[in-house]
């Protein structure tokens, strides 16, 4: 099976997962650190927007709220 394509997201949430079933007390965290040390701040901040761009509205508000 292929794996995601960069910036939908499915890479960064299967990493999330296995982090997870190792036991991290912070998964998205440490994925995210991992993530920003192989991309870089630039590369992850591109990705991010382009996971973003096509998101829809209603999905970006609730991920904005749960940030707060």
């Amino acid at each position: 099976m292929a794996a995601p394509p960069l910036g939908s997201g499915g890479r960064f949430a299967a990493l999330e997962g296995k982090l997870a079933a190792r036991g991290a007390r912070n998964p998205a965290a440490l994925a995210a650190f991992i993530g920003r040390r192989k991309y870089g701040k630039k590369g992850m901040a591109a990705l991010s927007s382009k996971g973003t761009a096509g998101a829809p509205v209603a999905r970006l508000g609730a991920a904005l709220k749960s940030r707060k």
